[in-house]
């Protein structure tokens, strides 16, 4: 039996076929094949790269699942073991199909075009920013009542940022909140853009305003984040949002923002940590990144203690109800040294 990735390359090398056998209630716009979800459900949050490098590579914008074309065939199939992915995958293998609708985009006009490693690109960008302070995503945060914003180096503001349209291919640029992603020692290895309407009216009129370019495996956005030494408390959590608004109320504690639900079950715990606190969102990819990366921290003997917000997400409780009701909230939830310690009387 084929190995994973060799499973995974074979799928890709026809990977207009995968989408349309799994995701039938897609369609192939450009180099994409977009649908709704990994349910087969209308829609276009989820795109698979059909041609170059990537293809066969997915994500979905709308949850933060991504994958390759295995995950995709065990997510639509709802498969657990890998023993019935791998068999589920050769069956469709061994199916005869037609010569590939994708040979037709194999000339020039289609290839896609050469470009930098993502990484690279993300800390040229990141260069390309100014400091968040009295910007347009400076004011957006402050509208989701994240005042302090500005004091995280992680985060900058740049003025006219590209934006690709997915489905059209169509270029533009809108003002952009910039949040560095860094990796254990601190070197960026990604950035996520928040794509901002220019009027100042929360977030550009777009199909994806939020998008992660680079290397995000297990790295992340850090908030009061020491380098160098041990951490041994930490509140790790899915949204950049979410993240910030614990960090308003407890701006001692090291924080981290894994920016999609995969990527917070796969985060690197630093040196010397104890106790993981892992901020949920209430929903079912939430559920899983929450899942996995408490389960990784207890195989490292890493205490797991999940903080649950009283509405929807940590953004919605600051906004809504307030950051005293929100500190009163995660008091209950701290054990009594780390209330002490982030949340003193």
């Amino acid at each position: 039996m084929l190995s994973a990735s060799d499973l995974a390359g074979r799928l890709a090398q026809d990977a207009e076929a995968v989408c349309r056998h799994y995701l039938s209630a897609g369609r192939r716009a450009g180099n994409y094949w977009l649908v709704g979800d990994v349910a087969n459900n209308k829609g276009r949050s989820l795109y698979v790269h059909l041609v170059g490098p990537r293809a066969g590579r997915w994500t979905d914008a709308a949850t933060g699942q991504f994958g390759d074309l295995l995950d995709l065939v065990r997510e639509t199939r709802g498969l657990v073991d890998f023993r019935d992915v791998a068999e589920e995958a050769h069956h469709f293998l061994s199916l005869p199909r037609p010569e590939p609708v994708s040979s037709r985009t194999t000339d020039a006009h289609n290839s896609p075009p050469v470009e930098r490693p993502t990484a690279e690109r993300a800390r040229r960008l990141f260069r390309m920013t100014q400091p968040l302070a009295g910007t347009l995503a400076d004011s957006y945060l402050r509208e989701r009542g994240i005042l302090r914003g500005s004091r995280h180096a992680a985060l900058r503001f740049h003025p006219s940022c590209y934006y690709r349209d997915l489905v059209t291919g169509r270029a533009s640029s809108y003002p952009a909140l910039i949040a560095a992603v860094t990796d254990a020692a601190g070197a960026i290895t990604g950035v996520h853009r928040s794509w901002l309407d220019p009027d100042g009216v929360g977030k550009a009129k777009v199909d994806n305003p939020r998008r992660a370019l680079g290397r995000l495996l297990g790295s992340g956005v850090r908030f009061r984040f020491p380098v160098t030494d041990p951490v041994p408390v930490l509140a790790a959590g899915e949204g950049l949002e979410t993240m910030l608004s614990l960090s308003h109320v407890m701006p001692g504690m090291p924080m981290v923002a894994a920016l999609t639900a995969n990527h917070l079950a796969a985060f690197n715990f630093p040196p010397g940590c104890r106790r993981l606190y892992i901020a949920a969102d209430a929903d079912a990819a939430g559920r899983h990144g929450v899942e996995g990366l408490s389960r990784r921290a207890q195989e490292r003997g890493i205490l797991p203690l999940v903080l649950s917000p009283e509405l929807g997400d940590f953004n919605e409780d600051l906004r809504w109800l307030g950051p005293d009701r929100l500190t009163a909230s995660l008091r209950a939830q701290l054990i009594p040294e780390d209330m002490m310690a982030f949340l003193p009387v």
